[in-house]
Parts: structure tokens; sequence; C-alpha cells
């Protein structure tokens, strides 16, 4: 299988970095094609909206990192996204790479799984509600199937991630994605 994983973490040591280190850890040792993206070390213009797209046979007005990802994103089967919470939802970095997918839109519907984790400092239980519902209307909009979520609440430091089970957790799910 060949995934993608983009990352929205500013923090290359950060707990969200840490937990798709974990995840492409498992899905290499099984045998699966992991291509990383870390958003926020890339030039990711946002989306003008300017459909400029619709005019150029889905090539996009900027010219930046988008156009290595958008290959690789095209020919995957899964895709799997990692991001801090800010602000009850995903980063600005993912956010902007997620934006820039309108030019590709007909390339990317369908025939795909995604993945999403999350860490947060917060543990309330409605901590990630904001991000789930996003991820759920992306998928239908994209018609991906959902392969699941790992949402680590209460792990506002490294330190204190890597004393849960949920670094554990990300390598399972990246040694189990089917």
């Amino acid at each position: 299988m060949k995934v993608v994983v983009i990352t929205g973490s500013a923090h290359k040591k950060g707990t969200s970095a840490l937990l798709a280190d974990k995840f492409m850890e498992g899905a290499t040792e099984v045998g699966h094609e992991v291509f990383r993206f870390d958003a926020a070390f890339e030039e990711v213009k946002p989306c003008l909206s300017c459909d400029y797209c619709s005019a150029h046979d889905s090539n996009c007005v900027h010219k930046d990192s988008m156009e290595k990802l958008n290959g690789e994103l095209a020919t995957a089967d899964m895709v799997v996204f990692a991001t801090p919470i800010y602000y009850y939802t995903m980063s600005a970095q993912i956010k902007a790479v997620i934006d820039r997918f309108h030019a590709k839109n007909a390339i990317f519907l369908g025939n795909k799984k995604a993945i999403m984790m999350a860490t947060a400092y917060g543990d309330a239980d409605w901590t990630m509600d904001g991000l789930d519902k996003t991820f759920e209307l992306m998928l239908g909009f994209l018609n991906w199937k959902n392969a699941g979520t790992l949402y680590a609440t209460g792990c506002p430091a490294r330190e204190v991630i890597e004393q849960t089970d949920f670094p554990k957790k990300a390598y399972e799910m990246g040694k189990n994605i089917k």
C-alpha cells in the first residue's frame, strides 16, 4: 500500500510528529511504501479560490511544494494526517495543504482511505470535536473511507506523550493498516 503522511506541526520533535514517526515505523516495518510531507517545513501558499486551476487543467497558480505532494497524493492508497490541535481544529500549516486539494479535487476524489492523528493539551471530552467534524466532512466530500483516528488528549509536551500509550497506538495503527 502507498501511504502519504502529512504533518502539520511546526515542531520537528513535537507530540504529533512523534505519532507520525511511530505510525511510519509500523507501516514501513510491514512493507508499506510511505511518503512524508511536513507542511510546516515546506513552501505551501494558501489557496486563493481564484479558480485558475479550473481553466488550466487542474494546475494551480502557485508553484510551490504542493507540486511534489500532489503527485504522491494522486497515487496514494491512504492519506494520514498528523496535527496538533490549535483552537479546536487542525493547525494552519496542515489546513493550507488541505485547502490546496481544491485544484486536484477531480484527481483525488474516491478510492482512498484516511487516518487522522492529533495531539492536544486539553483533555476535555469535547477537545477533538471540531477536528473530528472537519475530518468527517472532508472525507464525505472526497469520498474517502475513514480508516481510523488517534486523538491524544492531555499531551501538552513530548515528555508527557512519551509516558502514555499513544505512541504505541500510532505504531500499531501503522503496522495494521490494510
